[in-house]
């Protein structure tokens, strides 16, 4: 079986947490201890956020004084996936070391004229309180939003239209190999007159997962997040995890865009566009994710 299993931002950093190497090395170890379990009789394909790493790195690059203009985000979002894939490659080794692993600096396409690039909508960095947030975004031409209890960044996030290295990334899958790709949604790059060049966006992961499990033929994709599933009436005391649920069922409710919602669009693309079942849930139980034992299975009917 085909599995694409998507990494959420709590893989590597916890809310509150310092974006230190080590503290988010620590986390990838412990998430690739979970996702080896998948390995036998399966292969695999990791993707993976990047939401604080590539606002760390845009904050870094507007305040550092030798540079006339800051990194574009295409560029700090290949950065991000070096120093994730990087960390994901060495704890897959480790931890599988019977099977190649190999992560892919990827490509993703967009439209110049999706509207996403005129209402930003995608959270990187860190969070703030609203008063420093919204100095930060006077001072530094900033986009801010709330996100729960804080404040955050927030760009440009357009839709996903092709995973430029899907066929290689299927090819190695297919062979036994397990590719860490797609990081951060992939870079985000157009075509112009047969060329590609970057563009100044982050694309959100969950949606370009999608995109990506399509196109390689998962037979199952599987959106690792903090919680339980997705809960319908949450934070009410009604509140309970949706075990297994159609596409119909999911498109009737309304769920918050910057966490949950991303991911059932996206469960719900991959059903749509296969039949096969798509799987939203917590890493430490994924054998029951993949089971169907636990978390929120997306089927078509």
């Amino acid at each position: 079986m085909l599995i694409v299993a998507a990494l959420g931002g709590n893989a590597l950093l916890r809310r509150g947490e310092k974006l230190a190497a080590q503290i988010q090395q620590h986390h990838v170890v412990d998430a690739v201890a979970q996702l080896a379990k998948l390995c036998t009789g399966n292969e695999l394909i990791v993707t993976h956020g990047n939401g604080p790493q590539v606002g760390l790195l845009a904050l870094e690059s507007a305040n550092d004084p030798e540079l006339e203009r800051p990194y574009p985000f295409d560029v700090l979002g290949a950065q991000t996936q070096g120093m994730i894939g990087y960390w994901l490659l060495q704890a897959l080794t480790n931890a599988v070391p019977s099977r190649e692993s190999v992560a892919l600096v990827t490509q993703t396409l967009v439209d110049v004229n999706d509207p996403a690039f005129t209402h930003p909508t995608k959270f990187v960095g860190h969070g703030y309180g609203e008063v420093e947030a919204q100095a930060l975004a006077a001072s530094n031409g900033w986009s801010v939003a709330r996100d729960g209890a804080l404040w955050r960044r927030v760009v440009a996030s357009p839709e996903p239209r092709e995973i430029i290295e899907g066929p290689v990334i299927e090819r190695l899958a297919r062979r036994g190999t397990i590719v860490v790709g797609v990081g951060g949604g992939g870079v985000p790059v157009a075509r112009e007159d047969g060329v590609l060049r970057g563009i100044d966006a982050v694309i959100d992961k969950d949606l370009a997962t999608a995109l990506l499990a399509i196109s390689v033929g998962a037979d199952l994709m599987v959106l690792v997040t903090d919680v339980a599933g997705v809960i319908d009436g949450f934070a009410t005391p009604d509140a309970r995890v949706l075990s297994t649920v159609t596409v119909a069922q999911l498109r009737s409710r309304t769920f918050a865009p910057g966490s949950m919602g991303p991911k059932v669009e996206s469960a719900c693309r991959f059903v749509e566009a296969t039949g096969r079942r798509a799987v939203i849930g917590a890493l430490d139980d994924v054998l029951g994710l993949v089971e169907g034992t636990s978390g929120t299975s997306v089927v078509a009917h």
